[in-house]
């Protein structure tokens, strides 16, 4: 599934309830499903749809925000944005 196409479904589904729930919370139940993968990495169980889950409210977040997910990973198209280097160069 392309980026544009995981954004439009995401939207389909549940912009109308995230948007009513607000953009602050949200973002709250983002960074709770964060807390879910974290402990899925440490027991190693339900990766995959933790990683899934954390994807989707990242998505809703942007879609309340009228973020273009595929163009905002643009940014990283040609290398590090600080950088531009591919592999980065970085520090830190």
């Amino acid at each position: 599934m392309e980026i544009k196409e995981f954004q439009n479904l995401i939207r389909k589904m549940y912009y109308d309830k995230d948007a009513g729930r607000g953009l602050r919370e949200t973002f709250t139940w983002f960074i709770e499903e964060i807390g879910e993968l974290s402990r899925a990495m440490r027991t190693n169980k339900n990766i995959e749809a933790e990683f899934a889950d954390v994807c989707a409210w990242l998505f809703s977040i942007a879609n309340i925000k009228g973020i273009d997910m595929e163009q905002a990973v643009k940014r990283y198209a040609n290398g590090c944005p600080k950088c531009g280097k591919l592999p980065c160069i970085c520090e830190v």
